[in-house]
């Protein structure tokens, strides 16, 4: 006679259940989630609230041009500036050319917050007539 002890089946590991809980998983982080819009920051077109001034033959109305490097650095004229600099500079133009036009020009690779910090420091220059410029490549 033999004694042995029988031994007691694996249980079979189904992968369904793991599957159909990742998938309504899935679905779920989908329906929820907001995707990044690239054009969250509205700009307001100034002509909009009142009619735009007129210059006479004697006033300047020139554009000053400020470019953001892709490391956040600002640049006016081809010189380096750092915010005190630029806010220095944005005023000393408005003093003599109240209706100056201040276009903002950021690499594609500069992040948002050095947008920000820059369009905060022209602001607080003065500057109310600023505008955001984005270069797209040719198709």
């Amino acid at each position: 006679m033999k004694l042995a002890r029988r031994q007691p089946a694996r249980p079979l590991i189904s992968l369904v259940p793991m599957i159909d809980v990742m998938l309504i998983l899935l679905v779920f982080f989908m329906v929820t989630s907001t995707y990044l819009n690239l054009d969250m920051i509205p700009f307001v077109e100034r002509r909009d609230e009142a009619p735009a001034p007129t210059a006479t033959a004697g006033e300047d109305t020139a554009t000053m041009l400020v470019r953001i490097s892709a490391d956040g650095r600002t640049y006016l004229r081809g010189r380096e500036l750092d915010p005190d600099m630029l806010g220095r500079a944005v005023r000393e133009r408005l003093t003599g050319n109240p209706l100056l036009s201040v276009v903002v020009l950021p690499s594609t690779r500069a992040t948002t917050q050095q947008l920000v910090s820059t369009l905060e420091t022209l602001t607080r220059a003065g500057a109310t007539r600023v505008r955001l410029m984005r270069l797209e490549a040719a198709e």
